[in-house]
């Protein structure tokens, strides 16, 4: 998978800017799946990134990770939201669906713990070239909610996705890399 270096940036009064590579996978950095008393993850303590994209057979495989940008470990579980942004920052026609099996693979949910500095990714599988009534639009940028907040981050989409408002969103995984 190409890799990009991209901004992020925490929706709330004070947005705070940080630039994210994604990190290079070790027992130290990467989420564990043990479960723990640790603080959910929220958008404050993360950054968003975006991971590369590819495609095949009418569709395509974008992926993003979340890397813990605080001083302790968090935890999360689930699907994140995701909203589709076009090149002014305008919302796109967006439908998520959850799935632990997709066109590129299977991905099971469970808890995930993200120590300080680690990573959870996640990949969406996009239809490429299908007609919609809607149409279809190239996306610039993605807008995330984290599971269990509310407060979103976001992250340019590099060259820009092609998408038919329908996207398969894989749970959160352990580490920087979202592919099975």
């Amino acid at each position: 998978m190409p890799t990009s270096t991209a901004t992020s940036t925490a929706s709330t009064t004070t947005a705070a800017t940080s630039t994210t590579a994604p990190a290079t996978t070790t027992s130290t950095t990467t989420a564990t799946t043990t479960a723990s008393g640790e603080p959910p993850c929220r958008a404050s303590d993360l950054s968003l990134g975006f991971l590369g994209q590819q495609g095949g057979m009418g569709h395509g495989e974008i992926g993003f990770v979340l890397k813990n940008t605080g001083s302790v470990p968090c935890r999360t579980y689930g699907w994140p939201g995701i909203q589709f942004l076009g090149q002014a920052g305008n919302p796109l026609p967006t439908i998520p669906h959850h799935t632990t099996n997709d066109f590129f693979g299977s991905t099971p949910a469970a808890p995930l713990v993200i120590a300080p500095g680690g990573s959870a990714s996640f990949r969406l599988d996009v239809g490429h070239g299908v007609a919609t009534s809607a149409g279809c639009a190239t996306a610039y940028s993605l807008q995330v909610i984290p599971p269990n907040d509310t407060a979103t981050l976001k992250t340019s989409i590099p060259n820009g996705a092609y998408e038919c408002k329908d996207a398969n969103v894989s749970p959160l995984r352990s580490g920087a890399s979202a592919y099975p």
